[in-house]
């Protein structure tokens, strides 16, 4: 009972009870294979095969798990960077190229996190080349909208030497066009041959727009034989109307009328779109169909290439024939036939009507004319058109031809009477006529037919303001304005109409608006001046008045204006060279010439004043103001010459008295002329040649038909002696009733040199 084993303690329970407590169940759960473990360990050494096992199975299942979890991370990155690309493509296509940028660039980062998260998680292998490029891309495109041509070139550097991006070569076209911009056109070709050389010869499209490009470059550096080869090869290869006009061109540019006449043969035997026969069917057929047809995608673009080919073709014929042929006509005729041989023979008939225009452009009306006239024959349609024309021709010449117009116009209406264009110009020979009720009438009935006829609103505006109804003519101009968006005729003539309604503030708002948008009008810049005038504001109007006269220098009224201006604000000095610029523009007019001297007398400068005076005094001796101001000035100077200006002076004012005393009475003997009968003078009153012995019965004989007698002073025009009492006769019978012989004629306008060089005493006090 007392024996105590040593190798134990008291209390404690045996070793295998222990190993077997702190074992726990996983005794219990071992597999009965498993090989017993030492006893003397605390858990497993892991030197068993089994063991190792389990570790690497459980090693393997979470390696998976965290890849797994790694990749949907990146995956979520990566839908992120595309979301701000559609953020950033979405922004460009509205035209918000900064905010394009600005999310292209926050693509960019993203997506480099995206690339260091993958190469610290170690899944490079599943990198998304595709998303890089488009990235790289999209930031490239972006800094070339937004004009950072410097970065744009970096990018696509960037993206074509990076050679895991496939058939990224074909960028360098980008390259190319950013040189082209920047016009450093041999760098452009360069690069548009190295993306030539890298597009396979099956991408036939891309190789052909490039070919384009290189042809354009050639024609910008001048080398024009070149780019004629390159748009040949392009047209033989795939044939377009662009590369054909530019064919053309180049032909053009080099004086080649033979290759002319090729290139327009190959330009016109470019098929176009048929004439849609289905549509012919079914228009009357089925409405909505056919709206629906006509507003469709793919009805539009067919449209458009329709025009572009009939641009294309109407061009050519413009640019080559002056040139195929000696003559114009000619060589427009020539185009004509062989138009109406190919496939585009329906364009005949537009371009008889641009042969007309042609015509009429250069001068050569009645051309036009007869061409027109041909019209007459053709379909309703083109009938009506030339009817119109022919009027519109008439309407400008004007006077007589008035009467042929309205017969145009009758013509026009009457094969379409709902044509506005006809109407308008119905209604505008009414206004040539003055018939204003008329005029409005047409244009009103214009505008019924088709609401969008500018022409008829404008006009009818017009008729408005020139009735004085300005709130109706502002009505329709306010409707105008809403249709044509900042047209500068139509802002003019709302500003026109608040001038004369007198609302200065409102007509220099609508004045300033036409000025931003045509700054070189000086007619806008007078108004705007002579607003700023009206209202007293000096500094503007001389701004306004000063720009206007920097793009129209010989509008007197302004230069008058700057000079009055200068002289005001005691600036002589400046105002002298406006007035030199007068002068030049009117040298017979004193005036210019006088205030000239004037300014030379502000500024103190009397001596060449004085001599400017004694120059205007050589050319218009007659002029009172500068001998007035010569004699002045000689007095102030004590000159010489005071005494002789000072004579000058009183004979010419005594010489201007008289003047204008034989022109009253000469005024007041028309107007008793005009009231009084053609009778006998009274028996009081005789003739200068009637003599004493002639019957008072007979008729009167008028001296200047018969020859003075011996006893009678001789009468002469030449100079004579004068006595004092010359110049005080005093009419024993008066002024009012006394009848005018016709001995000779009255005289109006006295000049200075009609009394000749007399001495002062002679002259009446």
């Amino acid at each position: 009972m007392g024996f105590r084993d040593p190798g134990s303690s008291y209390g404690k329970p045996p070793p295998t009870m222990i190993n077997m407590s702190r074992m726990g169940g996983r005794t219990a759960m071992a597999n009965n294979n498993e090989p017993a473990r030492p006893m003397t360990a605390v858990r497993g050494a892991g030197y068993t095969s089994f063991a190792n096992k389990v570790q690497a199975a459980e090693r393997t299942i979470s390696t998976e798990n965290l890849g797994e979890s790694e990749e949907e991370k990146c995956k979520q990155m990566e839908n992120k960077v595309m979301d701000m690309l559609r953020e950033s493509m979405i922004a460009s296509e509205k035209k918000k190229y900064k905010e394009a940028l600005d999310k292209a660039k926050e693509a960019g980062r993203r997506e480099r996190a995206v690339v260091k998260h993958r190469e610290q998680s170690g899944l490079v292998e599943s990198m998304n080349l595709d998303l890089t490029f488009t990235v790289l891309f999209n930031l490239a495109q972006q800094y070339e909208a937004n004009d950072m041509t410097n970065e744009a070139l970096n990018t696509y550097e960037i993206i074509v030497r990076n050679k895991m991006f496939p058939n990224s070569g074909r960028l360098r076209v980008n390259i190319g066009n950013i040189h082209y911009k920047r016009r450093e056109f041999t760098k452009a070709l360069k690069y548009y041959r190295m993306a030539l050389d890298q597009v396979p010869s099956i991408q036939k499209d891309t190789r052909i727009k490039i070919l384009n490009n290189i042809g354009v470059t050639f024609v910008r550096m001048g080398s024009y034989d070149d780019a004629v080869n390159t748009f040949e090869h392009v047209v033989e290869e795939q044939p377009n109307f662009a590369s054909a006009l530019n064919l053309i061109l180049t032909s053009f540019c080099i004086q080649d009328a033979e290759k002319m006449r090729e290139s327009f043969l190959k330009l016109i035997d470019i098929p176009g779109f048929p004439d849609d026969e289905f549509m012919k069917e079914k228009e009357d057929d089925d409405v909505l169909l056919n709206q629906t047809l006509n507003s469709d995608a793919l009805r539009h673009w067919e449209k458009q290439q329709k025009n572009e080919a009939e641009k294309a073709i109407i061009t050519a014929v413009k640019i080559i024939s002056p040139l195929i042929a000696p003559d114009y006509a000619i060589g427009y005729e020539w185009c004509l036939e062989s138009l109406k041989q190919s496939t585009h023979a329906v364009l005949a008939i537009d371009l008889e009507m641009t042969k007309a225009g042609e015509m009429m452009k250069n001068g050569d009306i009645e051309s036009a004319v007869e061409v027109l006239k041909i019209f007459n024959a053709q379909d309703s349609k083109t009938a009506a058109a030339a009817a119109n024309n022919l009027c519109m021709l008439r309407f400008l010449q004007g006077g007589r031809r008035l009467v042929d117009a309205q017969q145009y116009a009758d013509q026009a209406l009457s094969i379409d009477r709902f044509s506005a264009h006809a109407l308008v110009n119905q209604g505008n020979i009414h206004y040539m006529n003055g018939d204003l009720d008329k005029a409005m009438a047409h244009y009103r009935e214009a505008l019924t037919n088709d609401a969008s006829c500018v022409q008829a609103l404008f006009n009818i505006g017009l008729a408005a303001k020139a009735q004085g109804n300005l709130e109706l003519a502002l009505e329709y101009f306010f409707k105008l304005h809403g249709i044509l968006v900042n047209n500068v005729q139509v802002l003019v003539q709302l500003a026109s109409i608040y001038e004369s309604l007198e609302d200065s503030a409102q007509a220099i708002e609508l004045y300033s608006q036409a000025n931003s948008m045509v700054p070189n009008d000086p007619a806008i810049l007078s108004k705007l001046a002579d607003l700023y005038d009206q209202e007293g504001d000096k500094s503007q109007a001389f701004q306004c008045h000063y720009d206007s006269y920097r793009y129209f220098p010989s509008n007197l009224d302004t230069v008058e204006w700057l000079a009055s201006y200068y002289l005001e604000t005691q600036f002589s000095e400046k105002s002298i060279s406006y007035f030199e610029k007068a002068a030049l523009m009117q040298p017979n007019v004193s005036k210019w010439q006088m205030l000239i001297a004037t300014c030379l007398r502000r500024t103190g400068n009397y001596q060449r004043a004085f001599d400017l005076y004694r120059q205007i005094h050589r050319k218009f001796p007659h002029d009172l103001e500068c001998l007035k101001f010569l004699v002045r000035i000689a007095g102030d100077l004590g000159m010489t010459e005071y005494k002789e200006y000072k004579d000058k002076l009183e004979k010419a004012e005594k010489i201007n008295q008289l003047r204008l005393q034989r022109e009253s009475d000469s005024s007041q003997g028309k107007r008793h002329s005009a009231n009084s009968t053609h009778s006998l003078p009274p028996s009081g009153l005789t003739g200068l040649g009637s003599g004493s012995g002639g019957s008072s019965g007979g008729p009167r004989q008028y001296s200047a038909h018969i020859p003075l007698l011996d006893n009678s002073a001789a009468f002469s025009v030449s100079q004579r002696d004068m006595r004092e009492n010359d110049f005080s006769y005093d009419d024993p019978i008066g002024m009012s009733n006394r009848p005018k012989t016709g001995s000779r004629k009255t005289v109006t306008e006295l000049g200075p040199d009609d009394f000749g060089e007399f001495d002062e005493s002679l002259l009446p006090d």
